[in-house]
């Protein structure tokens, strides 16, 4: 298991950005898969974007595409949600989570999961 802290949450006007930050304890960080996960009030957790172990690839989802990046500094155990052009409709809290998998788009498949930190966009 490991420990996942989330912070860079905030109240930013649409069009604006925003970056998470998820700090992870333990010196394993380099090897899980890491997403982005958000959840918003009565919906489903759904997936943001994913980073494989080494960070060379990366996956966003469709409606985050071209605005929302994913990085990590496996030196500094920490991976980023850097969010550009934020909408209202991005307004959730947001996880960070591991997997002992490759990257995966279900949150079932992620073992640990941070606190969450909430988004909020006003328009």
């Amino acid at each position: 298991q490991v420990q996942l802290v989330e912070s860079g949450g905030g109240l930013v006007q649409a069009g604006g950005s925003l970056r998470l930050s998820c700090a992870a304890s333990g010196r394993t960080f380099s090897s899980y898969a890491m997403g982005w996960f958000r959840q918003a009030p009565g919906k489903e957790r759904e997936f943001v974007a994913g980073s494989t172990r080494s960070g060379d690839m990366a996956y966003t989802t469709d409606s985050a595409r071209g605005r929302f990046i994913i990085s990590r500094d496996n030196a500094k155990n920490t991976v980023y949600l850097h969010m550009n052009k934020l909408k209202p409709e991005d307004t959730a809290v947001y996880y960070c989570a591991a997997s002992n998998l490759s990257v995966t788009t279900r949150a079932t498949d992620y073992h640990s999961w941070g606190q969450g930190t909430q988004v909020t966009v006003s328009s």
